[in-house]
């Protein structure tokens, strides 16, 4: 029998995970301090190290209670324990400096104002009120500050601003709430507001308080503001206002693609949409992103500007998450506002958002009539992320940035040490080494050359973060991709040059697997559905059943294909791609047709020679394509001013009809492994002649789709004794869709995969390109 430790014992423990910018040293201070231990807390770059000195029970309890109760921001992923010998240490649990070396650990994301950071801003008798950038360890920026790691004041774009001794005493004091909270400032010695006028605006330039209340006046008189944030600058104006809106919607050239919003407070949220209360917990987190909520109607008292979200059934909504924006709403006493902004990205459509200062007096010249601005540079472009709520509580991201970022991804299996690029529509890269991969914030669309520069700043920052560095590059096989011409020149510069070409939709499928934790040991039945990708053949796929695995896939099954008249340029015109469908179809363009009234006799003729002599014609099996198509049969959208507005308009008028009755439209399956969309357009044409309403034939539809990927999911499945499927591809983002989807399939036995924190358009891709990438030993290398 072991005699129990009499004497004191020592032990040292490693900590993993978010643990820097959390307040986890004071946290680890204050439980060493209140068992009587002696010891220290570091940070190093591998996280936390501790060493603790004391009796055995009061050691043994420190262990147990040092990842049951970490910090709001912290999470723990990892402790590693250590004995050493005692030293006969009694002094006080002291802190110790950071120490500046090679490793790695987890930076918490930007999070959202707290609690006691706003009573602080609102209470006059503090030092702090009124202080646009007031912030603690519990909230406030991290990724968008951070310039290196371990996460300190040097290493952050506050390095330039000295503490004042009021501040400086807060930030030693491990009793404190701002003990090391690297952001901490006051109005002595924190950054400052700024307020510039364009030209012949007729108002005068301002600091500080008078920024924010001229900002807030000239909102109120319809004016647009560039206003400076976390991660970049918005463009914000009063969301009642028709005039201001259609002012800034003319000025972006944003055509009718909807606004997000910014509401003073949830109850003014909850006058202009129907919260359940998982999307009111989404709304208030820490992340606070914008989330698509149901519009209600009548508004209750508060109506938006009809451009705002025109012809949608629903609204981005999202709550302030700093003091600025709290401020220029408005404390109790100041003048009355808007308490409803429309907050736009600070960009030019196709650019990435605006960060740099001077660069937003020229890039956004034109668009704003003032800039609302502070002279904290920002380390890193983060735009706002987007998610929806399901009726069921869970969340489904549509983009993952700020509130996210640079949260990592946990792997089921180990990878190299990788760069995925992502794609060229939402893009979003990926760093992964280990059994972690970190997603980089929101870039958009790369067709211009500050979208390639944004990137490749991106990358910098990201691997400087994580202390990832590739030794190989993963890119879509697209060969037009601007991202994979970008992989190329990076891949160009590691010792041997290497890159992996990954197929559009099996990374789709890849990312989905990852998510859910699958080792792939076991192949799933992958349903990619979306607008366009790269296909084995040369033609543009996008109504894929894949058997995949993370070493590769077999295409099982797919949409039949149809002519893209035009190519890419053709997506804009729906009524032409339903013609074409129709076309490829054999049913004949009647006059009657909604899609063939949208177009002039002129360009029925030039389509028809078009498609007779296959020119310009590339064949798509997408379904995100099928969608526009049938959008235009329907009569609901025939020309698109932003990408997937047909489909999108499509899904609102099904929504209404959702429960008009149960008619699936029926699709064939031939000997090819297509699925045949001719009896579903006839059926829909047949019921538009008897006058059935747009709602209903949407929503048969939807539910006709559903049904065919049900019965293809059975097929395979006999085939192969495959029991799960992954639902993804950016035509998962419709949410009637993959709610009629996941109904049949659950009800079939099925397990069904659908995204939740990684989402399931192009912004998640880079998560399977860098699975396949970096499990892979000789497949799919260039």
């Amino acid at each position: 029998m072991t005699a129990p430790v009499t004497g004191p014992v020592r032990r040292a423990l490693t900590v993993r995970g978010t643990v820097q910018g959390v307040g986890f040293r004071p946290y680890v201070h204050r439980l060493a301090a209140g068992l009587g231990l002696a010891g220290f807390v570091g940070n190093t770059g591998d996280g936390v190290h501790i060493e603790i000195e004391g009796p055995a029970p009061e050691v043994d309890r420190f262990c147990v209670l040092l990842a049951e109760r970490p910090p709001p921001l912290a999470t723990v992923t990892a402790v590693e324990d250590a004995v050493l010998p005692a030293t006969g240490d009694t002094a006080a649990f002291a802190i110790r400096s950071t120490e500046r070396a090679g490793g790695r650990t987890q930076l918490p994301p930007d999070t959202a104002t707290c609690a006691d950071c706003l009573r602080e801003l609102a209470d006059p008798a503090d030092r702090r009120h009124r202080h646009p950038f007031v912030t603690c360890t519990h909230c406030g920026p991290r990724f968008t500050i951070a310039t290196g790691m371990p996460y300190d004041r040097v290493a952050t774009t506050m390095a330039g601003f000295p503490m004042c001794p009021s501040c400086a005493r807060e930030y030693r004091d491990p009793a404190d709430r701002r003990f090391h909270a690297q952001p901490v400032a006051c109005p002595d010695c924190g950054p400052r507001l700024t307020l510039v006028p364009a030209d012949g605006l007729g108002v005068r330039p301002a600091r500080d308080a008078d920024a924010l209340a001229t900002a807030r006046a000239l909102l109120a008189a319809g004016k647009i503001v560039a206003v400076k944030g976390l991660g970049g600058y918005h463009l914000a104006c009063d969301a009642t206002d028709a005039r201001a809106v259609a002012a800034l919607r003319d000025r972006k050239e944003r055509g009718g693609k909807a606004f997000a919003v910014m509401c003073a407070d949830l109850g003014t949220a909850e006058r202009l949409a129907v919260l359940s209360s998982a999307e009111r917990a989404a709304l208030t987190s820490a992340r606070r992103p914008i989330v698509l909520l149901r519009r209600r109607t009548p508004a209750d008292g508060l109506r938006l500007a009809d451009q705002v979200c025109p012809g949608s059934p629903h609204v981005g909504v999202m709550l302030p998450y700093t003091p600025v924006h709290t401020l220029l709403f408005g404390l109790p006493g100041d003048p009355p506002g808007p308490r409803v902004l429309v907050m736009t990205s600070g960009n030019r459509s196709g650019e990435p958002i605006v960060t740099d200062d001077a660069e937003a007096l020229t890039r956004l010249a034109g668009l704003a009539d003032a800039w609302l601005a502070h002279d904290r540079p920002i380390a890193s472009p983060c735009d706002d992320s987007l998610l929806r709520v399901r009726p069921d509580g869970t969340e489904q991201v549509l983009r993952r940035s700020r509130g996210y970022v640079p949260r990592p991804v946990r792997l089921p299996v180990p990878v190299r040490p990788v760069l995925a690029v992502g794609g060229d529509l939402k893009n979003v890269l990926c760093l992964g080494e280990g059994d972690h991969a970190w997603f980089g914030p929101h870039i958009g669309d790369m067709g211009e050359l500050a979208a390639l520069e944004a990137a490749e700043r991106a990358e910098r920052h990201l691997a400087v973060l994580t202390g990832v560095t590739p030794a190989l590059v993963a890119a879509d096989r697209h060969p037009g991709y601007h991202s994979a011409r970008r992989a190329r020149r990076r891949a160009s510069r590691l010792p041997d040059g290497s890159l992996r070409l990954v197929q559009h939709h099996h990374a789709h499928i890849a990312s989905a697997m990852a998510e859910h934790g699958l080792d792939g040991t076991t192949r799933v039945i992958g349903v990619a559905f979306d607008g366009t990708g790269y296909g084995d053949d040369g033609t543009v796929w996008g109504g894929e059943i894949l058997l995949a695995d993370y070493t590769g896939y077999r295409r099982y099954a797919h949409l039949s294909p149809a002519p893209l008249p035009g190519g890419d340029a053709g997506v804009a015109n729906p009524c032409r791609l339903a013609l074409a469908r129709l076309w490829a179809a054999g049913v004949a363009w009647e006059p009657d047709l909604a899609s063939a009234r949208a177009c002039s006799d002129v360009e029925r003729a030039v389509l028809r020679r078009q498609l007779d002599r296959q020119a310009a014609c590339v064949p798509t099996s997408s379904m995100g394509r099928l969608f526009d198509a049938v959008s235009s049969l329907a009569g609901v959208c025939h020309r698109a001013g932003y990408e997937a507005q047909a489909a999108l308009e499509l899904e609102a008028v099904a929504t209404e009809a959702r429960d008009a009755d149960r008619t699936a439209y029926p699709f064939g399956f031939d000997r090819q492994r297509e699925i045949d969309p001719t009896p579903m357009l006839r059926a829909l044409l047949e019921d538009q002649r008897r006058g059935t309403p747009a709602p209903v034939l949407a929503a048969r539809f939807h539910r006709g789709v559903a049904a065919a990927v049900a019965g293809v999911c059975d097929r395979a499945r006999a085939e192969t004794g495959l029991t799960t499927v992954a639902l993804t591809g950016g035509v998962f983002a419709n949410g009637l869709l993959e709610q009629e989807c996941t109904a049949r399939l659950a009800a079939a036995g099925f397990t069904v995969l659908r995204h939740g924190d990684v989402p399931p358009n192009d912004g998640g891709l880079a998560l399977g390109q860098l699975m396949v990438a970096g499990t892979a030993n000789n497949h799919e290398t260039e």
